[in-house]
């Protein structure tokens, strides 16, 4: 969501600072250094000067560390309460250098800019608002400062420029095809959604961002659901955040893909196969664990394995009676019982995953929490184990009809080919023959192993019985 910012507490100083510069560049005469942006569908060529670091602030409104904010919700607090203060600042330079999908983590990806920065120096200049705030370059500026730099390189942007205008000129520098550094998956879709919010049509948000609209409306999907599970996990002041979610982009994708594909024919089991991997997501099984889990998981398989009380307290949740959707009078059905004995299981483990996350709450209640995690965490491996059994076995079984299938479609293939050589008068008889012979081999050595212990063959079998049979094998 775009928020504006007050000015920074030095912002007419800057401000002053800035405006004698770029007239000091201005007089200077010669070719001046630019920084080409689109401002409002026009292009704006941003005056390049110095600055000393000192007098720069970490932009609070960066789409480069936004879901990561949230990694210290009571930080997060103070940087929108005073985003100028030092506590905010030192926070977002915190989190400019930390692992996106883990922020207590160094990235090493900001080691390798800080590398290059030491040994080429700043190659392109950043870019910061009339009154010092950066738009572009906030980590570049973090790793100057941490090489003991005092200064940097910038572009300025017009001072009438607004927050709504400098996001929208972030998000396009960003989305240039030759940029560096891509945005995380999660502030990807932060960014989406906030040009939803400043009223772009789907189109225009993809276009934006060179993906199929149907790639937009997935990541939008998406982080609906996250924001669902986050609310849902609220328990005891303790919550879920959206850095929780960071590495966990294909298991998501899938996730909508296999719910889509089934909530077409079958809303309710969308819901419950939605139910059952959202657990398995946040316990952080593997993506190829995760896709054994299907629409039956909770019936054929979870419900062997989790403890009795766990079970009952799902078992408990009767069908929810009609909705009725505001403003039109119509009345829809609720939730099935099934799919709210999911979404309650779903949500204890939310609550439980949420408390050990919490280092606010006291050790009773985390300890409670993990045993109730680690309760779970086993029935969902051994249930995982069982159901990739069953679909490993499942897929041998289909193995074998499924090549003859496409050989099928290989001599149907053969056989347009045929006739377009006879058309052309361009057939070779003579590999033809040769390649029919491979075939007749292929065959016969298909019957030997396909006729091993049936004692009853079916119409196709048989077919293929009689077929070598004439052959004299």
């Amino acid at each position: 969501m775009t928020q504006d910012f007050p000015l920074p507490p030095a912002a007419g100083e800057i401000a002053e600072l800035v405006g004698k510069r770029l007239k000091e560049v201005r007089e200077a005469g010669g070719s001046r250094e630019t920084v080409t942006v689109d401002l409002n569908g026009q292009l704006y060529h941003a005056e390049v000067i110095d600055l000393q670091l000192k007098d720069l602030y970490f932009n609070p409104a960066t789409h480069r560390i936004r879901a990561q904010r949230s990694h210290q919700p009571e930080r997060e607090k103070a940087l929108l309460r005073d985003p100028w203060g030092s506590v905010g600042q030192d926070y977002l330079r915190r989190l400019l250098k930390a692992d996106p999908s883990d922020p207590e983590k160094r990235d090493s990806a900001f080691d390798t800019l800080k590398q290059d920065l030491k040994e080429y120096g700043q190659n392109e200049p950043g870019l910061i608002t009339y009154h010092g705030v950066l738009v572009n370059g906030n980590t570049r500026a973090a790793a100057l400062l941490e090489l003991g730099e005092t200064s940097m390189r910038v572009g300025v942007l017009p001072e009438s420029a607004t927050w709504a205008e400098i996001n929208a000129v972030e998000l396009s520098l960003q989305m240039r095809e030759d940029h560096r550094r891509d945005y995380t998956f999660l502030n990807k879709l932060l960014a989406m959604e906030e040009r939803r919010e400043a009223g772009l049509p789907p189109e225009a948000i993809a276009r934006e961002f060179r993906v199929q609209v149907k790639t937009y409306e997935q990541s939008q999907w998406i982080l609906q659901l996250l924001y669902d599970q986050i609310e849902r996990s609220a328990t005891n002041g303790a919550s879920l955040r959206l850095v929780d979610f960071e590495d966990a982009q294909e298991k998501l994708r899938e996730l909508h893909r296999d719910y889509m594909n089934l909530a077409a024919n079958d809303p309710d089991g969308a819901e419950i196969l939605k139910e059952s991997r959202m657990p398995a997501i946040v316990l952080r099984f593997a993506k190829t664990d995760v896709r054994f889990i299907e629409a039956d998981f909770q019936d054929s398989y979870l419900s062997r394995e989790l403890p009795e009380d766990i079970n009952a307290a799902g078992q408990e949740v009767p069908a929810q009676a009609e909705t009725l959707i505001p403003g039109l009078g119509i009345a829809v059905p609720g939730p099935s019982s099934k799919v709210s004995a999911a979404r309650q299981r779903t949500t204890q483990l939310l609550q439980a995953q949420a408390q050990l996350n919490s280092k606010e709450l006291d050790e009773d209640k985390r300890r409670e929490a993990r045993e109730y995690w680690e309760k779970v965490r086993e029935g969902y491996d051994a249930a995982i184990t069982s159901a990739g059994r069953d679909v490993r076995l499942r897929r041998k079984k289909q193995m074998a009809p499924e090549r003859l299938k496409d050989a099928c479609k290989s001599i149907d293939l053969c056989v347009g080919e045929v006739v377009k050589a006879r058309g052309s008068k361009s057939f070779d008889e003579v590999a033809f023959d040769e390649a029919l012979l491979q075939l007749r081999e292929s065959v016969q050595k298909l019957a030997r192993q396909a006729g091993k212990g049936v004692e009853d063959p079916g119409e196709g079998l048989s077919w293929l019985f009689g077929a070598v049979k004439a052959e004299g094998n």
